[in-house]
């Protein structure tokens, strides 16, 4: 005997949000990437080499594929959570840079502070470069999530699904 199962349209639309969410992770975090990369704002020392400090290192390209994998977690986690939400340009970015400033609440004043072995929640000049990085990637995450809804033809609002 088979058994069908079947998923409501909101369940089946999950892993593509998901999809499209670690496609908005990484364009975002390249572009936070690129900011982190340039951003010096403690003793001439790059943001994401601090990054890399994740896992005792001071390497850049560690830097880059830390903060990456952590860029693709948080879009896909975005595409998931608010996807939904995020189809039309002006929503997705206004989630987006409401996204950015909940991580760097949690993993920049507090995850990785914590880790580090430094104050967390502490207002300083690498916490603010850290605020514009964060808000560069939900620009540009937030964007780049409903760019792709919109090329692939699943522009629809919330209330007609």
């Amino acid at each position: 005997m088979a058994t069908t199962v079947q998923a409501s349209p909101k369940t089946a639309a999950i892993p593509m949000y998901a999809v499209w969410g670690a496609a908005a992770g990484l364009v975002g975090g390249i572009g936070m990437g690129i900011w982190m990369s340039v951003s010096r704002p403690m003793m001439d020392t790059a943001m994401i080499t601090m990054v890399a400090g994740l896992l005792g290192s001071t390497n850049a390209f560690v830097g880059w594929l830390i903060h990456l994998a952590i860029a693709i977690f948080a879009g896909i986690t975005f595409g998931v959570v608010l996807g939904q939400f995020a189809q039309s340009l002006a929503p997705a970015v206004v989630l987006g840079l409401v996204y950015g400033v909940v991580w760097w609440t949690v993993g920049a004043l507090w995850i990785m502070p914590a880790n580090m072995g430094m104050p967390v929640f502490d207002w300083n000049d690498v916490t603010a470069s850290s605020l514009g990085a964060h808000l560069v990637f939900g620009l540009l995450a937030g964007a780049t999530f409903a760019s792709i809804a919109q090329a692939m033809g699943k522009h629809t609002s919330p209330a007609r699904r």
